[in-house]
């Protein structure tokens, strides 16, 4: 099983990618292009949990990073999340500590 987590908005869920009609999942190698287009898909159709972006702009994923990780028990994930992980220092949070 492929779980594909999407942050987005303040949220973060997962999607299990099994569950898209279709799909065989083991035998794909999607590309970060495939994987955004994916998630603006079931975000905008209501599909994952905890997400309601209906209007979801279809660039909305454009400048985010795709990583990809197994499980030790064989699961395998995708990630998608914005560049600038969460509790990066800023210019003036950096200027701050400097002043101090």
């Amino acid at each position: 099983m492929t779980i594909l987590n999407i942050t987005y908005g303040g949220v973060s869920a997962d999607y299990p990618l099994g569950d898209m009609p279709g799909a065989n999942v083991a035998d794909l190698a999607w590309s970060d292009d495939d994987v955004r287009r994916i998630a603006t898909e079931v975000v905008r159709a209501g599909g994952v949990r905890g997400m309601r972006f209906p209007n979801l702009p279809a660039n909305a994923f454009d400048f985010y990073v795709v990583d990809r990780a197994q499980a030790q028990r064989g699961e395998r994930r995708i990630y998608l999340r914005p560049k600038v992980p969460f509790g990066a220092a800023t210019a003036t949070s950096s200027a701050r500590r400097e002043d101090a």
